[in-house]
């Protein structure tokens, strides 16, 4: 079984066991988290797609780790005028395993 949700602005699809890098929450290694906005539950001919979220429906996680992603570069530049800009970005997330799906009602 697989789930939809929504967090931090963006959707991800997860299934019971996996891990899934969200976008920074609030909360320390160990600590079990719930997302609430579920958009869709299920797998094959059972599937329940919320319009837009399925009521009652939950997707649990504990989070393994907060950490930043690989840098990105990005670069300003003006040929033949001695014109270069550097800056680097990472940007931080959470990684939480997926506990448990409930499907709603």
């Amino acid at each position: 079984m697989y789930a939809v949700f929504k967090t931090g602005g963006k959707q991800y699809r997860a299934s019971q066991g996996e891990k899934v890098k969200v976008e920074k929450l609030d909360a320390a290694a160990g600590d079990t988290v719930e997302f609430a906005e579920v958009l869709m539950v299920g797998e094959g001919a059972t599937v329940q797609v919320g319009k837009p979220l399925i009521s009652g429906a939950k997707v649990t996680g504990t989070v393994v780790a907060q950490d930043r992603h690989d840098k990105l570069t990005v670069i300003k530049f003006k040929r033949r005028t001695t014109y270069k800009r550097m800056h680097g970005h990472r940007q931080a997330f959470t990684l939480v395993e997926i506990t448990g799906i409930a499907g709603g009602a």
